[in-house]
């Protein structure tokens, strides 16, 4: 870890990195611009996987007083990671037979059939705890006429993938068991919410003359104020309503693998150890002594003991770690490996063919409708996460190590 603090920053900003020379130039421009909010809390912190988002760069960290800013916590509100553990040893699921292949090809096509995946929804609305209580308390929601159709659009949503970086995975731990890991979030509902009270914000900002500029893309709330209280009563419908939604894709996948592993096996599965935890969020919190805000974007809560997930990219390895509360980073640690490539750029440097051969060469199994743009979310594209993991060795201590053997993407 080094520090920032210089003539462009009126708060320290504390890095994870060797030095700044790891840090990409619009990142480093963004956490400037962060530490020269006037409502910051200490510092601003960046994860080793930190590179350049939406006015706050993602892998960021802050704790603001008594305001809230809509793009410090993301589009996708809630998104998040799901994990199982399973009884159950992975080489003999990539040896079985069945009429779809083998076991691991065989339930990788089941879940392609049974999850909607990129854009897709279901055809008719399911359960949702969630939304159903969103409609009993919509009191919280009325004075938000222009978002409401959300709920009951989030009915044929809630369950579902989505696209981008997001995936199901089946995975193999140091010891061979299988492992199952989900990467989704709010869907629509979380990017409908975060552009439409950014907007909001960036109008009260311009009427109050406020010194963040709007270049910076940080237009901010005050608790205090309505806009303020219904951005947090929205942020954790969203919040919660992702945390379901990786439940719900978790019970599917579970069944699948249970159904065919006992079809084609003597063996009952269990699952144990599940953890479901948000990266892109923000929590009221003490820390230092105050109540602040800490906003999360593409960072996970690690406090002492707490169980998190950081995954790699398909192909490579992810991890389930546990937290070690360090205060500096206000009981936080990176989200996953973080992007050395950008989208395009990636699609520009490698191939289709790289990718497949590369994921065929390490025995993974792809599940993906359309290839064409399969370079994007390769492995090539991140940080490797092992490097990630050594810079964080301060934040977390690693529980179990985990290596793709099948992946499902949008």
């Amino acid at each position: 870890m080094f520090v920032l603090f210089n003539e462009n920053t009126r708060y320290p900003v504390k890095v994870w990195l060797e030095d700044e020379s790891k840090i990409e130039e619009n990142c480093l421009e963004q956490a400037y611009h962060l530490s020269n909010l006037p409502f910051i809390h200490k510092w601003v912190c960046l994860m080793p996987d930190t590179h350049a988002g939406k006015g706050m760069p993602i892998g960021g960290v802050i704790a603001a007083k008594d305001v809230i800013i809509p793009n410090a916590v993301g589009v996708d509100i809630g998104c998040g990671m799901i994990f199982t553990a399973t009884n159950i040893k992975a080489a003999d699921m990539k040896e079985i037979l069945t009429g779809n292949g083998t076991l691991i090809q065989s339930i990788i096509g089941s879940i392609m059939r049974a999850v909607p995946l990129g854009t897709e929804r279901y055809k008719v609305p399911q359960e949702s705890r969630v939304l159903d209580r969103a409609k009993e308390e919509m009191e919280k929601y009325e004075g938000d006429a222009e978002l409401l159709h959300l709920i009951d659009e989030g009915y044929y949503q809630v369950g579902t993938l989505g696209g981008g970086n997001h995936f199901i995975e089946l995975q193999e731990d140091e010891n061979g068991y299988l492992c199952i890991m989900i990467h989704s979030g709010s869907r629509h509902l979380g990017k409908a919410i975060c552009d439409y009270f950014h907007n909001k914000a960036r109008e009260l900002n311009r009427e109050w003359y406020s010194e963040v500029l709007d270049a910076y893309r940080l237009a901010f709330l005050p608790m205090q104020s309505a806009e303020g209280k219904q951005y947090i009563n929205w942020m954790q419908l969203a919040m919660d309503y992702a945390f379901e939604n990786r439940e719900h894709m978790l019970e599917t996948v579970c069944r699948i693998v249970k159904e065919q592993i006992e079809k084609y096996t003597e063996c009952t599965v269990e699952f144990t150890d599940q953890i479901n935890c948000h990266h892109n969020y923000a929590a009221l919190e003490n820390h230092y002594g105050e109540n602040v805000w800490v906003h999360r974007k593409g960072a996970t809560r690690v406090r002492e003991g707490e169980m998190a997930v950081i995954p790699g990219a398909m192909g490579s390895y992810s991890y389930v770690v546990e937290g070690k509360g360090n205060p500096e980073t206000f009981h936080t640690s990176s989200h996953g490996a973080g992007r050395c490539y950008s989208r395009s750029g990636a699609m520009a440097a490698f191939t289709t063919e790289q990718v497949i051969v590369d994921l065929k060469e390490q025995g993974v199994i792809l599940g993906k409708r359309k290839k064409n743009d399969v370079a994007e979310e390769c492995r090539f594209a991140y940080k490797d996460i092992d490097e990630v993991m050594e810079q964080q060795k301060d934040l977390v201590t690693p529980v179990r190590k985990l290596k793709t053997v099948g992946v499902v993407k949008g």
